[in-house]
Formats: C-alpha cells, structure tokens, sequence
C-alpha cells in the first residue's frame, strides 16, 4: 500500500518527524525557493511549513493531491487560506504552541524597560561606563496593567507574583470571578491606564481592538509609566507612542510586535527609554518543537479521516457530509451572539432543530464556542482550547436537538443568558441549493439577511422616519446598504433593523445613528 506523502518545506524540530511515525513517505525541499518548492509539491498529500514557505495560489494549484497545509507556528500571513479553501485544502496551525514563550518575552521585555538594559548594555560595549545614567525602577508594590486577560495575559500575571505587585487587568470577556482566582483586579480601561506603572498588551488585533492603546488614552497615563507590547502589532498606536514618549507623557516602552512588518526604521527606535525586538515572541526552540509536534498530529488526524480541532478552515475529520456545510454558520453565529451580547454567556444552549439532527452534530457545539469565544480573547481559537476557553469563564454550553422545524428544514439557535441574568439569541440556517447562510433571529425578532462580513443591529420604538434617517446618514458617510430588514412584534412597539453593509460603518456615523433614532441598542458586527 502506497504511504501518504509528506513534504517538510522547512527546518522543522527531529521531533517533528518522529511525531507524524511511519507511516508516511517523509521528502524534504527548501520552501523558501519557489523554483524548488513548486515541482517538490507534485503528488504531496500535506506540506510543512514555517513562515518562510510561501502557499499561496500559484503553490496551491500546483499541488494537484494537497489535502493539508500545516503552518508550523500561529501566523498564517504566508497562506492563501481562502485559495486553500476553494481548492478544498484543510489548514492547520499551532495556536497554542507560542503561549508560554510569548507571556515570558513580555516579562523580559518589561524588565528591560524597568532597569534600562538595553541602553546600559550598548554604552558599556562601546567603552563607556555610565552607571548613574542607567538607573531604573523596582516592580515591588507597583501596578501592572494588563490589557487583555485571555491565557497569555493570565500566564503574564501568574508569573508576575513572584515580583510583589499588584495586578490589574481590563477584558470584558472575563468575570470578575475569574481575575479574582488569578490574583488580578478587573478594571475598565481607563482605570488601568490612570493607575497602571507598567500596561502590558495581550489583545487579539481585531477592527476593535486596532489602535485601541492610542493618542487618546495615552493621555490617561502617569507620565511614568512603561508600556509593553508582545501581542499583535497596531493594537498600540506606534506614532501616538513615539510623540508621548517625546512630549515626557509617557517614560518608556518595549516593543515586540509592530503595525507593519518587518519593521527596521520606526520613529521609537530613536529612544533610549525604548526596548524593540524583532518579533520573537514564539521564537524559542521549545516553542518552535510545540509547533512542529503539534501540526505533526494534525496532518496524522487529518489523513487518518479524524476530526482536525487545530483546524482553521475547515473541521475535517469524521462529520457527516450533511453536518459540514453547517459548521462554518455555527461558528459565524458564534461571533455574531457575541457581538449582539457584549460578553461572554454562563450558560450557552446550541438549539438544533430539523432533519439535520439524524446526524450527529455535537462539532457544531465547539463551533459555536469557537466562535463565542474569536473575536474575545487573544489566544487563537480551536476545536481544542474552546471547551477551555468557556470552562475558564464560566461558560456551560449543552447541545439541544429536536427533529421538529416548523418554518425551516433546520434552524440553530444560540441562545445564552448572561451574568445579569439578561437572554440572549441569534439563529441561522442555509437556504437553497446554494446553501446561502442566513441570520433568521434575532432576540425573538424574526428576520431573514444573508450572514455578511458587516452587519449591524439596531431596536427602537417603532415610528416613521427611522429608516429614511437611517438611509441618509448611510449614504452621507459613503456606507452601501446591501440589504436590510426591519421586524416587530408590536405596531409602536420595540423594532429591530437588520443591515448588511459593503463597508465596515465609522464609529461616529454609527453614534449618530444610535442618536439620529433613539436606538435602545446599536451592535455592530464585523466578520472581516
């Protein structure tokens, strides 16, 4: 019998290789030359890469037997993961291999900034001793705030304990609960940045979180602080940093991460008081042999016909043909109850009704934890750390089925209830031959919009005038409306509007929106 074929376009760990067995045809190739990766790729069921190896559209195509792409590491910036899906290539990666070597980069980074090493270090190899130059600050009994608390934050403040400090974290995903077990003080943003001695990021970069750290909150900062950021770049605003820096607002910083890689001339390399490395988070050897022992099972599951939880474009594995087509609408679902709630469920029920249900459908459960749970934390999200995820915030889910579909042939519903003991619900289904993906509720409101990169939802009390207001303001700020729905219960009642726009709407068009029409709630979902 013919053994599957595995090409390794990287260095990858010996583990690696150990880690996929015998029962592969193992060749080897250097991704980084296109003139020996393209032929290299002929007959190869899975391809190993780093982030050297470029698999984008043409590599894809010529690639005529690829089942699995697997990205040895977390970033997929080298993958054409869209080209990938198309070509029905499932991609894979190591969400979690990075996480402990990341939280310790920005311990090390903001040790640095605290004791000037960097800069003391430089002066004395070119022949200077500047000892009174140098002198820093202790963490004794200083704040750390830490924006963002998902598990790379949370490592960051487990290992920061040891120091004497005191910990105070903003996520508005964890509870307080939750921070409280961990040693750390939930805040809102701006009480972390009045307070805070040292703001370490751990973020995910999503349209929310961009710039989030920028010109306006760094005037909310002691003119002492030091800020670090090991996590994505553009969540904190490089410019906006370099001139506080320069203004005396803010003391000092240490960058890993950076808007636009690779980064080698930015305005904060001119400062002494800031520490810059090279994105090396998960640039350690125990890191990159996490990886490659990781994406090695991967490609075991995935050519073996299993389940594949590391997974990013599709689930792969041992689901019914008839259940796949459902899970990338569940895991949408997921984002957009988010979006709509605000914050994370203690109790999430994934409602499935109608004739899907002869099937087993309990990977529609982690898709819709993975979704919940995306656009959330920073951690990369999977079929393996969601049930984690929700179990570290206090989240129970519990899969419901029910042959009976009255007005669908099926329809999953997401229907949460949150810490305040408010309810909340969106459903979906695929319609047509197309299997279109639709949002059909809403909190009890009946709709029917094709699920969309932006959408938006807004209630009112039912009037005439709303939509004609909320048409200009659109069209004054250059927004297209590709569709939109409005449903009531009541006439005078509570309304909801549902919109799919062509283009992400300005925070402030969606104010004066909220403004414009006495809108009870504005959710803006961003599926991008």
């Amino acid at each position: 019998m013919t053994k599957p074929v595995v090409l390794i376009a990287e260095e990858l760990s010996p583990a690696t290789v150990d880690a996929l067995g015998p029962d592969f045809e193992v060749r080897h190739t250097d991704g980084a030359d296109r003139s020996q990766l393209l032929p290299a790729l002929d007959g190869v069921d899975a391809v190993l890469i780093r982030s050297a190896t470029q698999m984008d559209a043409e590599a894809i195509a010529a690639a005529k037997s690829l089942k699995v792409i697997a990205r040895a590491g977390v970033g997929l910036d080298n993958v054409d993961v869209d080209a990938a899906t198309k070509a029905g290539v499932m991609v894979v990666n190591a969400p979690t291999s990075n996480i402990t070597s990341a939280a310790e980069l920005a311990i090390g980074l903001l040790l640095a900034c605290a004791r000037n090493i960097a800069p003391a270090n430089e002066v004395l190899k070119g022949g200077k001793w500047a000892r009174s130059k140098y002198g820093g600050v202790e963490l004794l009994e200083k704040k750390v705030g830490i924006v963002g608390f998902g598990r790379i934050g949370q490592l960051v403040a487990e290992r920061l304990k040891g120091f004497g400090v005191e910990i105070l974290a903003y996520d508005p995903y964890v509870s307080v609960q939750r921070a409280g077990q961990l040693g750390a003080r939930l805040v809102t943003l701006d009480e972390l940045l009045a307070e805070s001695d040292f703001i370490t990021i751990h973020l995910p970069k999503t349209p929310e979180t961009m710039g989030l750290i920028g010109k306006e909150a760094l005037t909310k900062v002691k003119p002492t602080v030091r800020i670090i950021n090991a996590a994505r770049g553009g969540v904190l605003d490089e410019e906006a940093l370099a001139a506080a820096i320069a203004e005396g607002r803010v003391a000092g910083a240490g960058l890993d991460v950076y808007a636009k890689e690779p980064c080698t001339d930015s305005p904060l390399f001119a400062f002494e008081s800031v520490v810059v490395t090279p994105h090396l988070g998960a640039s350690t050897e125990e890191a990159q042999e996490k990886a490659g022992v990781a994406v090695a099972r991967s490609v075991r599951l995935a050519l073996g016909g299993d389940l594949v939880p590391d997974a990013v474009n599709v689930s792969g594995g041992a689901v019914a043909e008839e259940v796949r087509p459902g899970i990338d609408l569940v895991e949408k679902l997921g984002r957009v109850f988010t979006a709509i709630a605000g914050s994370v469920p203690v109790q999430l029920d994934i409602e499935v009704r109608g004739e899907i249900t002869a099937h087993d459908v309990s990977v529609w459960e982690l898709a819709a934890l993975k979704g919940v749970f995306t656009d959330v934390t920073e951690d990369p999200v999977t079929y393996v750390n969601a049930p984690l995820l929700a179990k570290e915030r206090g989240c129970e889910s519990r899969l419901v089925t029910d042959a009976t579909s009255d007005e669908y042939r099926n329809v999953t519903t997401l229907r949460g209830t949150l810490a305040d003991g408010t309810v909340v619900s969106v459903a979906g289904t695929l319609t047509g031959p197309k299997m279109v993906q639709k949002v059909i509720g809403v909190n009890g409101f009946d709709l029917e919009v094709p699920m969309s990169r932006h959408m938006a939802f807004f209630s009112y009390v039912d009037r005439p005038g709303v939509i004609g207001a909320l048409g200009r303001l659109l069209g004054d700020a250059d927004v297209n409306i590709a569709s939109m729905q409005v449903s009531r219960q009541d006439e005078g009642g509570t309304a909801l509007v549902a919109l799919t726009v062509d283009s992400a709407i300005p925070d402030d068009v969606v104010s004066a929106i909220g403004a414009e029409i006495g809108a009870d709630t504005v959710k803006v979902v961003a599926l991008g």
